[in-house]
């Protein structure tokens, strides 16, 4: 009977619906093609980490999607094997990429620092989008080139993503870290086969160094000096694996693939996980290769993690700070970056971090001269952002105080996704212990809810770097005769942008070529010079090169700044005068002589 009801009523109410008036052509055709934006050529999901192979189909995906635009290419393979993928955004219409100035933005350096990687897919994703709705992301992709690495550390990603988590800092290149002879023998155990390495207490009832909180018995807490508690900390979750005494100290790899770097690279007894040599590292040397053959490249992101931070080089202050022009350009960027993302902080690597030495900061720097910054991605105060609840933290009557905020976020808003409680084990070598504690996607990662916005934000500050990199235009011309067949011509060069040409660093340095103003045509130049103010009348300032029709100019061309060569040529005809930047790009003008 019950079933018959509802035939009955399904009938009745497909002619009452089969009665209504269809909606008009028009109307349908809006609600098809239209929400709030036009639909996407790639409607992809934000809300989760992707593993190595992932990441490579998503890429392909895009090259398949804009083909015009995006050529995916492979920097390297890493220790594993996994292919280091880099995705070149180009316009081709305006240029072949070695014409402009390029950004390199590379992420999971760190394999345990995943959230720059997704960073880097959802730029390239964004760029592609939104390139016919938006003029500014338009002209940004015609007047630049990207090049984009998702992940530098494949395998410390994979290995952290597929794993329990622990131990996927370094990358994989074995390393002998107890000095036994032995390579990558004592790591972590997952001693109960949850996926997890957990922490480790053991109950030692009035002998322990911890007590549980009264406040959260979840939390561990230190006991006052002179009292004792009834818990001990052990540590990670693992075994004496090769029978030496001590546990987890040979870890796979072992070593910190941002310490192989040439600028400032020390030995391991001054820079801990430095190796044995610059760029010995398969995934350095291959980001080394791939730099040097762009050297376009004027401007670098590193995405890590984690703390809000935008950093900038040096690494250590012995090696001394950069040159007061470099440091303008660095400190203007830095801080509009400190507004547009929200609980970051600008700063000087040795200064709001640590001691940095042999980093690829500072060599994306001193061996290439590009502007390079390296944002901490993710800052704890953003998991409570009002003032209400930031107030809340300190007062010790709410739920939010002492160590208890964490716990608060994860239950109501990440409903308990993110904490493992102590369970008891029997372990092979401290006996009865319980197990328990934070899991990896936690702590140093966002929750995925707020990735969007952690996204779009960093993305953004480093689409404005890219747009701070020099561009170079040429201006005003002017002829004058002086008598007889000699004439004096002027011609503004122009840097629209605030990142010069060439650093001073990179000048002082001598990593980058000098910039060439050269002139082709009918005529012989006689003499020439830059004129210190054109509105105002005074003497040139002659350059004293051999060849005036190709001058060399090692300090390059200063940002937002319009400089003005003045020839004194000999004829009449055509004078095409071109100014080649290696990181500015090629622009040239044609003067009529007469």
């Amino acid at each position: 009977m019950r079933s018959v009801r509802l035939l009955a009523a399904t009938s009745l109410a497909a002619l009452v619906f089969a009665a209504l008036p269809a909606p008009p052509a028009s109307v349908l055709s809006a609600q098809q093609t239209r929400g709030s934006d036009p639909p996407h050529a790639l409607d992809l999901t934000w809300d989760r980490w992707l593993d190595h192979q992932e990441m490579g189909e998503r890429m392909q995906l895009m090259a398949r999607t804009w083909p015009k635009f995006l050529k995916l290419s492979s920097m390297g393979k890493s220790y594993g094997g996994r292919d280091l993928w880099v995705m070149t955004i180009n316009n081709p219409d305006t240029g072949p990429e070695d014409s402009k100035a390029g950004m390199f933005i590379e992420a999971n350096v760190h394999g345990n620092e995943i959230q720059g990687g997704e960073i880097c897919l959802y730029t390239i994703w964004f760029l592609m989008e939104n390139y016919d709705r938006n003029p500014e992301i338009k002209r940004l992709v015609d007047e630049r080139v990207f090049y984009i690495a998702p992940t530098v550390n494949p395998d410390g990603r994979d290995f952290f993503m597929h794993g329990s988590g622990a131990s996927a800092r370094t990358g994989h290149v074995p390393v002998d870290e107890d000095g036994d002879g032995l390579f990558d023998e004592d790591g972590p155990d997952d001693m109960n086969g949850n996926g997890l390495i957990e922490q480790i207490r053991k109950y030692v009832p009035g002998q322990g160094t911890h007590r549980v909180s009264h406040n959260d018995p979840r939390i561990m807490e230190a006991v006052p000096p002179g009292e004792k508690g009834d818990w001990i900390l052990i540590g990670s979750e693992g075994i004496d694996n090769d029978g030496d005494g001590r546990v987890n100290e040979d870890s796979p790899g072992g070593y910190d693939p941002n310490r192989n770097y040439a600028a400032d690279w020390q030995p391991t007894y001054i820079q801990g996980g430095s190796m044995d040599y610059p760029f010995q590292l398969p995934e350095s040397r291959a980001t080394e290769d791939f730099l040097r053959a762009h050297p376009n490249v004027a401007g670098a992101q590193s995405y890590h993690n984690n703390g809000g931070m935008i950093l900038r080089g040096p690494g250590s202050a012995w090696y001394g700070d950069y040159p007061a022009s470099d440091i303008r350009v660095y400190d203007e960027i830095g801080e509009n970056g400190e507004r547009i993302l929200p609980w970051y902080e600008y700063y000087i690597i040795w200064q709001g971090l640590y001691t940095v030495h042999g980093g690829g900061i500072d060599w994306f720097s001193d061996g290439h001269g590009a502007i390079t910054y390296s944002n901490e991605l993710w800052n704890g105060n953003q998991y409570f952002q009002s003032p209400l609840l930031l107030g809340q933290q300190q007062d010790t009557r709410t739920p939010l105080s002492r160590g208890l905020s964490r716990f608060f976020f994860d239950d109501f808003l990440e409903f308990g996704e993110h904490y493992s409680e102590w369970t008891p084990f029997n372990h092979p070598q401290y006996g009865e212990v319980e197990l328990g504690g934070w899991r990896k996607l936690t702590s140093r990662i966002n929750p995925r809810f707020m990735s969007m916005e952690l996204f779009h934000r960093n993305m953004a500050f480093t689409l404005h770097h890219a747009d701070e990199m020099p561009l170079m235009k040429m201006g005003e011309t002017k002829v004058e005769s002086v008598g007889g067949d000699l004439y004096r011509v002027w011609v503004d060069v122009t840097n629209e942008r605030l990142i010069p040409t060439i650093t001073a660093r990179a000048m002082n340095n001598r990593v980058v070529r000098p910039d060439l103003l050269s002139v082709t045509g009918d005529v012989e130049v006689v003499a020439a010079g830059w004129v210190p103010n054109k509105l105002v009348p005074g003497k040139t300032e002659l350059i004293d090169q051999k060849d005036l029709k190709r001058i060399l100019i090692r300090s390059g061309h200063p940002g937002r700044t319009t400089k003005t060569i003045e020839y004194l040529v000999r004829g009449t005809g055509s004078m095409e005068v071109t100014y080649s930047s290696v990181k500015g790009g090629t622009v040239s003008t044609t003067v009529r002589v007469r």
